[in-house]
């Protein structure tokens, strides 16, 4: 039938309001997927609320009457807007439930909802009778709006964010009620749209004051972080002083700005040095505070440095009953050019590297992790030194690192890459071995930390 330009004028005029707040909540909900690529962070308020703005003004286009003259009648196109009516709801409840403000209540009515909402959908697909299935979903929608609206004057003392969501609500049950109440008697009002507009204000007032929260919180968070890096960065010791006998360089590259990595040069006069590197387990700030501990421990002890299985011992019982169930890996080499030799142990750490006249090997003694075993002992390795000896402690996520295809650099690469330093300066070598990982690793994730040692020896 060929409708006369008068006729969809006519039409339209009766249909623009729904067109125009159509547009409006679809915009709404674009503009909260916008913020959400612009902010490259997910939040559930603004996704939801996204969402059901979008699905709502879809659903307000889709059901015109000029959309009709335009869509040829078939039972496809009721059938497509049934299904957009029942999964309208859905990022409604979810949204309820993101704010936190009813507890677990609003859980159970997510769920509830959105699983008796999806079957709906599945039954309109499968051609169940429409006017049973909205009957079902009028009865649905009633229900979890009543909850809603009834727990939410329960909650004691609600904040103001919960009284606007609440007055928006209120306004939207009321108009809700009147559309499918109206519905379940034949009479089909057409008041709902309007109620959502007033909702759909005060939940944006929500979403757009927790995501400002959130915002300063983060900004918090940041600017304490940045203070934690500035506290973090002096306990590790900066140059290794000059010294006739040892060479040595450091690397430490964090992860975030704070780390669970740490390294320590225990000088005990210029023919005695001991050089300690540690890794706790995790990551951020609460592995920083333990990384912390580990350096206040090692100062309490360095008189027994020499030792170094005595000095590992003594650092574990500092630390056990202190970190939270968090565990230290460690290593300490002592280095004596006086007697020419080295003492090595180490607390569930990877191996130390030797490279002598060109040959790698690997000097593995390992105890019991650090922080977790009061009564742990440890043993040591004695070798004795060589001039040209140099020495690599490292942590754990250099011969971790993982390349594109999850392959790990390994301590067959790091050997391999400390040959070709042979002929390389201590600090050349360390550089070296720090950029090797990061070009090989897809993305950093964990603390970087490299000690290397020249031994030469005075004639």
């Amino acid at each position: 039938m060929q409708l006369s330009a008068s006729e969809v004028l006519h039409t339209f005029h009766r249909d623009e309001i729904s067109l125009f707040l159509g547009a409006t909540f679809a915009t709404v909900g674009l503009i909260s997927f916008g913020f959400l690529l612009v902010r490259r962070r997910f939040d559930a308020l603004l996704f939801w609320l996204g969402l059901f703005a979008l699905l709502y003004g879809g659903r307000l286009w889709m059901q015109a009457q000029l959309m009709s003259l335009m869509v040829p009648p078939s039972e496809w196109f009721d059938r497509l807007k049934a299904a957009t009516n029942f999964l309208v709801a859905i990022p409604g409840f979810f949204f309820f439930q993101a704010t936190r403000f009813l507890g677990r209540l609003s859980d159970y009515i997510a769920y509830i909802s959105a699983f008796v909402l999806s079957v709906l959908l599945l039954a309109t697909f499968f051609g169940a009778p429409l006017n049973a299935l909205y009957l079902v979903n009028n009865i649905v929608v009633i229900a979890a709006l009543f909850l809603l609206l009834f727990q939410s004057f329960l909650t004691a003392s609600p904040g103001k964010e919960l009284v606007v969501a609440r007055n928006g609500l209120l306004a939207f049950v009321a108009f809700a009620l009147w559309n499918n109440i109206g519905n379940l008697f034949g009479l089909y009002p057409d008041t709902e749209k309007y109620g959502f507009a007033i909702f759909l204000a005060c939940l944006g007032y929500v979403a757009a004051r927790r995501a400002q929260e959130r915002d300063q919180q983060l900004n918090e968070i940041q600017k304490e972080l940045e203070i934690a890096t500035r506290i973090q960065l002096p306990i590790l010791p900066g140059e290794y002083p000059p010294s006739r006998y040892f060479r040595v360089a450091a690397r430490y590259v964090p992860m975030r700005s704070v780390a669970g990595d740490f390294y320590d040069f225990v000088v005990a006069g210029e023919k005695q040095t001991g050089l300690l590197i540690a890794d706790v387990s995790g990551h951020g700030v609460p592995a920083a505070l333990i990384a912390s501990m580990v350096k206040v421990a090692a100062s309490s002890h360095k008189e027994s440095a020499s030792d170094p299985p005595q000095f590992l011992s003594a650092i574990n019982t500092t630390l056990c009953g202190n970190t939270q169930n968090q565990f230290v890996t460690a290593a300490f080499v002592h280095l004596d050019a006086e007697r020419r030799e080295l003492r090595y142990a180490a607390a569930g750490h990877p191996p130390m590297l030797l490279l002598r006249d060109g040959q790698i090997r690997q000097i593995e003694e390992n105890g019991l992790i650090l922080a977790l075993f009061p009564a742990a002992t440890y043993a040591s390795a004695t070798l004795p030194l060589q001039h040209r000896d140099r020495i690599v402690l490292y942590t754990d996520g250099v011969i971790e690192a993982t390349d594109r295809n999850a392959e790990q650099f390994g301590q067959e690469r790091l050997a391999a890459l400390l040959q070709e330093t042979l002929a390389s300066s201590h600090r050349t070598a360390a550089d070296h071995i720090i950029t090797a990982v990061q070009n090989w690793a897809v993305a950093q994730e964990d603390d970087l930390t490299v000690i290397v040692c020249d031994y030469v020896e005075q004639i």
